[in-house]
């Protein structure tokens, strides 16, 4: 009878001996690990095969452990159960080489996306900064060149010009690329703060007073703005269009292309004209050049040769150290 009970109970597979079969799977899950390579470390289709092999490897070990041992004595389970027992462990195996080979080969072709476009980005950045020291280098080569440091116009100033003018250029906002004109308002109203500069053959065309708006300062232009009837000067870029004839003679028209700073140049009627009130009469007479709605007029006698060089897509810069502008200016941070 004891033999006879032994014998039926080997023919029967207790669930506790079971469980034991997927030690082995557990553990090697329990190594799965998601974190990807460092770059130019990423694992080949290969290499993630011989992992997966080294990993079945060892649960056909533990399977064998697990055939040899006492627990496995005991049950002694029939054929037919050792068959299922393998089909079990072999199917979740061979799903788990697969799932993990899928997840191996986005994740790698999501991390050389992420690395080209890291790599883009970086070259873009270094090819931005390169053209900025090109930039910086040509300016600084005119401004030393033209010695225009005795003319009065700050090497600042003219860096600043140069920058947007460049970019304008490069952008084909500019028809007449030769002309870069520059009023320094950092300057005193008294000074002659106006510079018509060629700057294909380097040389200054012309340098003469120009007028501020009234609410923008007295002597000197502090403040500045970009509203309707504010009567201020407006910082930054414009391109000149054409030409009219009005209450103040001829008068050139420009288009404000500094986003924020000077885009309502034209509704605001801002144009660069003639005025008797820019003159060094009027200064010998009242101590202080006159001032405008926030037009840069300039004196009477040299429309009929500024604006003539000027008009027609050339760039118009109004200069003053401000913070705000020089920072946030998309022409010259584009």
């Amino acid at each position: 009878m004891p033999v006879q009970a032994g014998a039926a109970m080997g023919r029967k597979f207790p669930r506790r001996g079971f469980f034991l079969i997927f030690i082995p799977f557990l553990s090697a899950f329990s190594q799965k690990s998601t974190a990807l390579p460092d770059p130019g470390k990423i694992p080949t289709l290969a290499h993630r095969y011989q992992t997966e092999k080294q990993s079945f490897e060892f649960w056909y070990g533990g399977w064998t452990l697990y055939l040899k041992s006492v627990v496995m004595k005991k049950c002694n389970p029939t054929p037919k159960t050792r068959l299922f027992l393998v089909m079990v462990i072999f199917s979740l195996s061979s799903f788990r080489v697969h799932a993990s080979i899928r997840i191996s080969t986005s994740s790698i072709i999501a991390h050389s996306r992420s690395m080209e476009k890291n790599r883009q980005a970086s070259a873009e950045a270094e090819a931005k900064k390169a053209e900025m020291r090109m930039i910086v280098a040509t300016a600084s080569s005119i401004y030393d060149e033209m010695d225009l440091e005795d003319s009065g116009l700050s090497r600042k100033a003219f860096m600043y010009a140069w920058t947007g003018y460049y970019k304008l250029k490069k952008k084909g906002l500019l028809r007449k690329t030769n002309i870069l004109s520059i009023c320094d308002f950092s300057q005193s109203s008294s000074n002659q703060r106006l510079y018509v500069i060629d700057v294909r053959n380097r040389r200054m065309l012309y340098r003469t007073f120009v007028a501020h708006g009234i609410n923008s300062g007295e002597e000197y232009a502090t403040s500045f703005s970009n509203q309707m009837e504010s009567c201020k000067s407006s910082l930054g870029f414009y391109v000149t269009t054409g030409t009219y004839t009005g209450i103040n003679g001829i008068s050139l028209r420009i288009n404000g292309v500094d986003q924020g700073f000077n885009n309502n140049a034209l509704k605001r009627a801002v144009v660069i004209h003639g005025a008797g009130y820019v003159s060094k009469r009027i200064l010998k007479k009242y101590g202080v050049m006159g001032t405008t709605f926030g037009c840069p007029a300039i004196p009477t006698e040299m429309t009929t040769q500024i604006i003539p060089v000027v008009k027609n897509g050339s760039c118009w810069f109004i200069y003053y150290p401000s913070k705000k502008y020089l920072s946030q200016s998309r022409v010259l941070n584009s």
